[in-house]
């Protein structure tokens, strides 16, 4: 079909259509077959053909596509459809579903759908007591249709018809005039959804389908107490196992309705009905039956976290809530391993921190109460949790899947946070219960002690003493003293070894005497490449925390730390962290003992620097010498060497000069590779902000190379380090003609490009970086007055229509800062410049442009006022303005 000839939208060309869109092999032809029929859908010819569609004679995808046309018909264009008509669409949707009832049930279902638009758009006024009428038409004897099929309909008709009205198009009145129109209906369906569940000779389907009903109806906020009888026969078919995930999902939807807690007679009554369940959930665990496990879990986890609070203040009910809370533990401590064995236990994580949020929110006398009887409760959680966070055997982990490492791996991560939240109400009981379980395991000479039990507990400690200050706790120091004598002989076990003493770096700086227990571990495991992640991070942690305290260390850790990365044991990301942890470590030493470890460092990267500098450019080298650079700068980054205590001398400055004419010989063979120049200034914009006005002696070299390489290749991150060097250098006399230099080189390379027509956002950005010191910094008044008006014309191109609309924000930063920084300048900038007929737009008119200039001049504050108004005005320029195209702008 093509979509572009005379909208011929008869009958025969839309089955047509449909059998190109079926059955074409040629997905082009599928594509405009559908766009066709799209438009055949909306078009007035839709209601002649609709129906001929809906014949018995025609096939179930013709069929369906009427149903279709008339679902939308009467719910995009209800306003079309002449009132008197109402009555004749509605008798004739009875019927084609009375036909379809024993016919296809997708025809089926989509005619339902039409039929429930037609009802909501109708109600209140044009048809009031639909749902009754419904009911009634469907009851009645009649017809060749069979009563369990006319029964179906209904039921599917009922169904659908809540799931309707959330999706609905009708405006915010109607919805809430519908809404109440609909609650009060409630009364026609109530009695027959529980007549047929309770019924002893309702087929399964029929039951099936009138739980999936109530389902959808009480996404109406249906009242719980006028459900209560449905949830209850619910109940009873969670004991048929055709029924029990419909079942679930009807209890489920009830329960956890925001309006159902106002019902707490009936909420009581659940408590019972859901605790009744219990041998069920046991014995579906025993027999490994997961999905009945899962389901009775939900259940009680549902009432419990949608109503704990409701729950709780009942407190002569306070032993079945706690039989509740009981049974949730159950479910948390479900056996077996998630995610191989079961899938059940972290659906109760949250519950646990629910009931602590709703216990702690009590006023103090009320909370000591509930303490006394759930703070045994939560220690009891702690020992569950940890159980299930253990690792299984060697040979069972394995045999698993990356795929279900990887769901364990987040499974732990939410058993850690759910222990922090817990500390908030045990606090440092639980430490010392962790402590005192650790102790027995590691002074335990029984053999059955398991390498996950001590790893568990650890993991319990890390947990909490990643995000809690544990500075103040007593057990701390026994733990360190423990943790040299755990038997490490298993890589998950090293791994939360590393992490924990990683997570108490802040206590070992408090107490440095004890470092010496740990860092010799830390050191030993940094030779492994299984535990590479653990321990950089933790020796990185220690370096940053405790530099104060390591001088005494620092010779053993650089010498381990440069022989592991020479051996090349560590990834890149790793090796980049080292760097900066060896950083953090020099810059705690006399500043000789810098230089001389620096040289250490750094000599064997720039013998290989020197090496690859000789080198043919190949993706190989270049690969080693990004590698290389990045070291360098990892290490600048963390290198913080001020210490103005000491007499001026050498610095770590000279290092930077003796590195600089190397990486200018490689900058001479690699200057049109952006991700090598990327790499160079990492080095320079790190070591500057490190460095400040140490760098001084380099400022001269730097600027020529910067202006060098953005001449070249003109990049975000040459102009970052333009940037640094203007704030931190501008203002000092002596270096005002090398920056002034840069300065005016930089913004006339970016104005050409704007001219040839490359536009690129961070180089807005960056003006607006440094318009501001337009008046403090002489270079960059003088290259604003010289060059200003050409950067707005740029501007103003690019709004006008020559620049992708996603970096419209960008360019109204530069309008902002030009009219916060030279209001004069711009004001007669913007007058000549949007004089020139048909600039930046031929679309625009002399009005339009006015209007735009004078709401740019007049707002010097608010900058995202300004933003709209370039959006406004490239839309204008470009056409767009009030489309539909434009609308989500």
């Amino acid at each position: 079909m093509d979509p572009d000839t005379a909208a011929d939208f008869t009958v025969e060309n839309v089955e047509k259509a449909l059998h190109q869109l079926y059955y074409d092999p040629n997905i082009e032809n599928k594509n405009l077959a559908q766009k066709w029929l799209m438009q055949a859908q909306v078009s007035p010819q839709a209601w002649q053909f609709c129906w001929v569609l809906l014949r018995p004679e025609k096939v179930p995808e013709i069929q369906y596509f009427g149903a279709s046309a008339l679902h939308t018909k009467i719910s995009r264009y209800w306003g079309d459809i002449p009132a008197e008509q109402y009555d004749t669409l509605k008798t004739q949707l009875f019927s084609q579903i009375a036909h379809f009832a024993s016919g296809s049930k997708i025809v089926l279902t989509r005619l339902c759908v039409a039929l429930a638009s037609l009802a909501l758009n109708m109600m209140p006024e044009a048809w009031p007591g639909a749902v009754s009428e419904m009911v009634r038409m469907f009851q009645e004897e009649g017809g060749e249709v069979d009563g369990r099929a006319r029964c179906l309909a209904l039921l599917e008709l009922l169904t659908v018809l809540p799931e309707e009205f959330q999706t609905s198009r009708l405006p915010q009145y109607r919805k809430g005039q519908v809404r109440g129109a609909l609650g009060r209906e409630w009364t026609a369906v109530y009695p027959l959804l529980q007549q047929l569940l309770r019924q002893p000779d309702s087929p399964p389907l029929v039951k099936a389908r009138v739980l999936k009903c109530l389902s959808s109806w009480v996404l109406l906020d249906v009242p719980l107490n006028e459900s209560e009888g449905l949830v209850e026969a619910s109940f009873t078919a969670l004991a048929d196992p055709e029924l029990f995930d419909t079942a679930v999902e009807a209890i489920v939807n009830t329960i956890s309705q925001p309006d159902s807690q106002r019902y707490v007679n009936t909420l009581l009554k659940l408590v019972p009905q859901v605790l009744q369940l219990q041998e069920q959930l046991r014995d579906a665990v025993q027999n490994g039956d997961m999905e009945t496990s899962h389901g009775i879990c939900r259940i009680a986890v549902s009432l419990g976290e949608n109503h704990s609070r409701a729950l709780l203040e009942q407190v002569e009910h306070w032993q079945s809530f706690l039989a509740l809370v009981n049974m949730i533990m159950f479910c948390t401590g479900i056996p077996g391993h998630y995610p191989v064995n079961e899938t059940t236990s972290s659906l109760t994580l949250t519950f646990w921190y629910t009931l602590q949020d709703d216990i702690m929110s009590f006023e103090a006398e009320k909370q000591a109460i509930y303490l006394q009887v759930y703070r045994p409760v939560y220690f009891q959680l702690v020992d569950v949790l940890l159980h299930k966070a253990q690792f299984p055997t060697d040979e069972e982990y394995a045999s698993w899947s990356s795929d279900e490492k990887e769901q364990f791996r987040i499974y732990r991560v939410d058993v850690s946070d759910t222990l922090m939240y817990v500390y908030e109400m045990l606090g440092a009981e639980l430490l010392s219960n962790l402590y005192d379980k650790l102790g027995r395991v590691l002074t335990n000479t029984e053999p059955t002690t398991t390498w996950q039990h001590t790893e568990a507990l650890l993991y319990g400690f890390q947990s909490i003493a990643e995000t809690i200050d544990v500075n103040y706790s007593d057990v701390i120091p026994g733990l360190i003293g423990l943790i040299p004598r755990i038997n490490i002989n298993n890589v998950q076990l090293a791994d939360t070894v590393m992490f924990t003493i990683g997570a108490l770096a802040e206590w070992l700086a408090d107490h440095p005497v004890m470092l010496s227990s740990v860092l010799p571990l830390v050191l030993q495991a940094l030779g492994n490449p299984d535990l590479s992640v653990s321990s950089v991070s933790t020796l990185k942690k220690i370096c940053r925390e405790c530099k104060y305290d390591l001088p005494p260390y620092a010779a053993n850790i650089v010498a381990v730390s440069q022989e592991v990365l020479i051996k090349q044991i560590h990834k890149t990301s790793q090796c980049m962290w080292l760097m900066q942890a060896l950083g953090f470590l020099l810059s705690a030493l006399p500043v000789e003992e810098i230089l001389r470890n620096l040289h250490s460092l750094i000599t064997p990267y720039i013998q290989q620097l020197e090496k690859l500098a000789g080198e043919t450019p190949n993706p190989s080298n270049k690969l080693a010498i990004i590698h290389i650079l990045g070291l360098l700068s990892n290490l600048f980054t963390t290198l913080d060497i001020t210490k103005p205590e000491e007499e001026p001398g050498e610095n770590v400055v000279v290092v930077l000069q003796q590195v600089f004419a190397l990486i200018q010989t490689v900058l001479s063979k690699w200057l049109n590779d952006s991700q090598v120049v990327e790499a160079v200034c990492a080095i320079f914009e790190k070591s500057v902000k490190t460095l400040l006005h140490d760098f001084a002696p380099m400022v001269s070299q730097l600027s020529e190379m910067l202006g060098q390489m953005y001449s070249t290749i003109p990049q975000a991150s040459a102009l970052d380090l333009t940037r640094q060097m203007v704030h931190i250098f501008a203002s000092e006399t002596n270096h005002f003609p090398p920056i002034k230099a840069l300065f005016e080189l930089v913004t006339s390379v970016t104005l050409t490009i704007f001219q040839q027509g490359r536009h690129a956002g961070n180089n807005q950005l960056q003006r607006t970086e440094l318009i501001p010191r337009c008046a403090d910094v002489p270079p960059v008044g003088q290259v604003v007055q010289e060059h200003g008006k050409l950067l707005l014309l740029a501007v103003l191109e690019a709004i006008g229509g020559q620049s992708s609309r996603s970096l419209m924000d960008q360019f109204a930063e530069v309008l902002f800062c030009l009219n916060k920084h030279c209001f004069a300048l711009l004001t007669v900038w913007l007058k000549e410049a949007l004089r020139s007929p048909g600039f930046p737009s031929s679309r625009v008119s002399n009005e339009q442009k006015d209007t735009f200039s004078q709401q740019v001049l007049r707002e010097r504050v608010n900058k995202r006022r300004v933003k709209d108004i370039v959006k406004e005005f490239t839309l204008v320029c470009r056409g767009l303005h009030g489309t539909e195209y434009a609308a989500d702008y």
